[in-house]
């Protein structure tokens, strides 16, 4: 309220509002905001959970009295519902406990059920399909199909966006008594069930809303579907419909025999499920736990949280996503609550106090890293700790809400949650819902349902307190095996072919080991139905045509190793790039509470081999370009230069400034308004001459973080920060800092060096004004298209790896986090790739696969 308010979010590093079309987009995340007081809305139960009672009767005043919902905006439809009319509906269910027991809210006619019956009819256009699918996006005031809509052209959605819908909309039909919100949810829930994939009873990731044809055809129980599951079983507690149970069931049963593999749960293809559609795990999947023990299911959920307890121990949160070998895959955290969420359903079926600590390990690392002084700032990189500009309306929703829960004791609630289902955004539904207004017949009743004979379904009841025993040891007998998978075991997820072979044979050829000079690996691929074609130009290109396979078993290997292929080379790429730093300001008011992410140099001083970083205060240099003498060399002597990009070589602002005696310098984009929130982050290169004459750190900042700093210095005048390739814990009181870095780093270091980046990295030379730069963009990896069972090797003029490097990688458990977020990487390199070598990566494969190799790529380029 103080900094952001009526904005949809709250900027917690600049300290104001996110407006919608104010800031620079971020895509598709910015389709939660519709100036509509997003954070507001959606936190209205939070602080009746939090009992603050007066506190909600203030929000629910400014909701009624200052949202609109009638603006010209597109958003989506699955944010607006599980967060704006989900928590139009959570507000409305407390206030009317509020009101019955007769202390506050005497004065709430329903008013914010009226807003949710309003916005339930601006949702209403986008179902307009012949499937019953609703369209992605809506907008709030023209619907879809009209010129002023911009809207109602796309054709897929994701599966969870379709199919998390039921509890909203039938609590609005069940709350107003009109039916035809229930009835479109349901009709959208039974065209995902008919669309199941019939031999694996799994659902894809991405469907064609009006064909019902599968876009993306892996399945998991991560982005994209996570909801769909939760929302079947829910619908079940909440409706007492018993077909939601039994399709539930039917899903759950295919997810513990494919997707299963404990502790992991991960990716496989709808049509092959024996087969891993990819090698990592992304971070929405930390709701399955808490989701399995309101199935029943205890074990998995013990030892899937402990794995995941086990990765946020190594990197202080949980990172988007990660590798089987729990490697950094995607290194952002935007403070999402489905860890929290579980661990507080664990706690309330087992009574285990060991939750209760890691409640506690969550509590102290927000306030720790991610609190700043404005709010708390998501985590651009869990590796630097370098923070985004960003505070989701789910962190005070959610993350709040079930830490809280997690610590209270029944006295300290004012209502019995226990009367109460979460929604997926953890906003507050009655069960007593399931017997008022049941307007609805049971149209979707479950046809071709068989009984499933599995030990998984000796439960299903949603009552904790009879389920399951109050015996701390039973969780502790589950966690114990498994209580350093992590860091010690180096596991490897296998693959369910690989599985289903058991003690036989091993797959006849690794990608890894390959040979094109080998004339026994080219003799098994040609078994496997790959042939391998020389390409006029020196690359070599792989074709496999799965009938000319020996057999099917051999063409299964041949899928496996085209897959290993893209892994391999897109691991690869990503292990050369430098890693992004850390800008981290330590000077009063801020005491290292804000962490700015920076880009790194390929020259100068190397901050992952100086642990201790550079630290001194901040001055900026005249002239400010940084291109010719310094002319205040007394204010730059023994402090850390700020200099504006451009005019220049990145190389040549250094020496100067270097000769002037700075200790390390930051240049600060010069294109207004850019941000490391919507830019591809990039490394600056050197100047084609030997750098080695430039000793200093040297970083760079886009210029809303480099304004950061320079408002800083105009309020504060002495502004120290410090340049590191990792944040260190702050000193709250600054009174022993240089003791407290010293001993973080010796703490702190481990196995935990990064050294790659989490964004695009882009690696850039400064060149003088007029010149055109010889940087050039690599190929992408995209399907090519040009042989439908065919995947190329291409060049790419992006990345020569060192043949030492790739013939004898590290085993897993010795590597850092090395594995980034997506990345593209401009260098001046220009040279081929000699397949003769041994583990040659190929610079890119490019796949076009029926049914199977197309969603790798996919995959690769998915945004969470």
């Amino acid at each position: 309220q103080e900094h952001a308010y009526p904005a949809d979010e709250l900027m917690p590093l600049t300290c104001r509002g996110r407006v919608r079309g104010q800031e620079p987009s971020r895509g598709d995340v910015d389709d939660a905001l519709g100036k509509f007081s997003l954070t507001l809305i959606d936190t209205l139960d939070t602080l009746v959970v939090l009992n603050k009672t007066k506190e909600f009767e203030e929000a629910v005043k400014k909701v009624i009295k200052d949202v609109n919902l009638d603006n010209d905006i597109v958003v989506s439809v699955f944010e607006t519902n599980i967060r704006v009319l989900g928590g139009l509906l959570g507000g409305h269910s407390v206030a009317i406990m509020l009101k019955e027991k007769g202390e506050h809210m005497q004065w709430y006619n329903g008013e914010l059920l009226h807003m949710a019956k309003e916005l339930g009819y601006k949702l209403l256009p986008a179902f307009n399909t012949t499937s019953g699918l609703p369209y992605p996006r809506v907008n709030l005031k023209f619907g879809v199909r009209h010129p002023e809509a911009r809207t109602g052209t796309e054709t897929d959605t994701c599966t969870a966006c379709a199919g998390t819908l039921i509890l909203e909309f039938a609590a609005l039909s069940r709350f107003t008594g009109t039916s035809i919100f229930e009835e479109y949810a349901r009709k959208a829930l039974d065209f995902i069930w008919e669309k199941r994939q019939r031999s694996s009873n799994l659902v894809g990731v991405t469907i064609n809303i009006h064909t019902g044809d599968w876009v993306r055809k892996d399945s998991g129980v991560g982005a994209g579907i996570d909801s769909y599951y939760e929302y079947l079983l829910k619908a079940y507690v909440l409706l007492g419909d018993d077909s939601f149970l039994e399709r539930f069931n039917t899903h759950y049963d295919a997810i513990m025999r494919y997707i299963s593999q404990p502790p992991l749960l991960l990716d496989v293809h709808i049509h092959k499920p024996m087969l891993n559609a990819r090698t990592w795990m992304d971070s929405l999947l930390a709701f399955f736990p808490g989701l399995q023990v309101l199935k029943g299911d205890i074990r998995p959920a013990i030892e899937t949280h402990e794995m995941l307890y086990q990765v946020i121990k190594k990197h202080n949160f949980l990172p988007e996503a990660f590798t089987t070998d729990f490697r950094v895959h995607w290194a952002q955290h935007p403070l999402r609550p489905e860890f929290a969420e579980s661990t507080y359903f664990l706690y309330k079926a087992t009574g285990d106090p060991y939750y209760l600590e890691v409640g506690k390990t969550l509590i102290e690392n927000l306030n720790k890293y991610a609190r700043v002084p404005c709010g708390f700032a998501a985590m651009k990189d869990v590796r630097t700790g370098s923070h985004e500009d960003r505070m989701d309306s789910f962190f005070l929703a959610e993350m709040f809400k079930y830490l809280y829960l997690l610590f209270a004791d029944k006295e300290d609630m004012i209502f019995d949650i226990e009367d109460y289902i979460f929604t997926t955004e953890a906003h507050l539904l009655p069960l007593w819902l399931s017997t008022t207004n049941q307007t609805i017949s049971k149209k979707n009743t479950t046809t071709e349902y068989t009984e499933l004979d599995d030990s998984n379904f000796d439960w299903t009841c949603p009552n904790t307190q009879i389920l399951f025993p109050n015996d701390p040891m039973f969780a502790q007998s589950i966690r114990e095996p498994l209580k350093n998978v992590v860091d010690k075991s180096c596991p490897r997820g296998i693959s369910r072919a690989e599985e289903s072979l058991g003690s036989g044979p091993k797959p006849p050829l690794r990608a890894r080991d390959f040979m094109a000079s080998n004339p026994e690996h080219l003799e098994i691929l040609k078994k496997m139905g790959v042939s391998l074609i020389h390409l006029k130009d020196g690359r070599v290109q792989l074709v496999q045509h799965a009938v000319q396979a020996a057999s099917s078993l051999d063409a299964e290997d041949g899928l496996r190793f085209m897959q290993e292929m893209i892994e391999l080379s897109s691991q690869q790429q990503k292990e050369q790039q430098l890693p992004p730093r850390a800008v981290q300001i330590v000077s009063h008011p801020f005491f290292g509470r804000v962490v700015l992410t920076a880009g790194p140099a390929q020259f100068g001083m190397d901050l992952s081999k100086h642990k201790s970083g550079t630290r001194g205060f901040v001055v900026t240099i005249k002239p400010y370009n940084g291109c010719s003498e310094i002319t205040n060399p007394e204010a730059v002597k023994e402090k850390i230069a700020l200099m504006q990009r451009g005019q220049c070589m990145f190389a040549e602002k250094a020496r100067n400034i270097q000769k002037a005696g700075a200790i390390g310098g930051i240049v600060i984009d010069d294109n207004e308004g850019s941000s490391s929130d919507t830019a591809p982050l990039f490394q600056m290169a050197g100047d084609g001459k030997n750098t080695d004459d430039i000793t200093i750190p040297m970083l760079f900042l886009f210029n809303k973080e480099g304004n950061i700093i320079l408002d800083a210095i105009r309020e504060y005048e002495a502004v120290e920060v410090l340049l590191s390739d990792k944040a260190k814990d702050r000193d709250l009181e600054m009174e022993n800092m240089d003791q407290k870095l010293s001993e973080n780093d010796s703490h702190k270091q481990n196995s935990e060096e990064a050294s790659s980046a989490s964004q695009d990295v882009v690696a850039v030379s400064e060149e003088p004004e007029g010149e055109s730069s010889d940087v050039t963009d690599p190929d992408s990896l995209s399907p090519a298209h040009a042989d439908s069972d065919s995947v190329s090797i291409s060049d790419q003029d992006s990345y020569t790896p060192g043949t030492d490097e790739a013939s004898t990688p590290e085993p897993a458990c010795m590597q850092g986090d090395n594995q980034p977020q997506e990345q593209k990487t401009e260098t001046e390199s220009n040279s081929k790739v000699n397949w003769d070598n041994k583990v040659q990566p190929m610079e890119s494969i490019l796949a076009d696969w029926n049914e199977d190799i197309e969603a790798f790529e996919m995959m690769e380029k998915d945004e969470l």
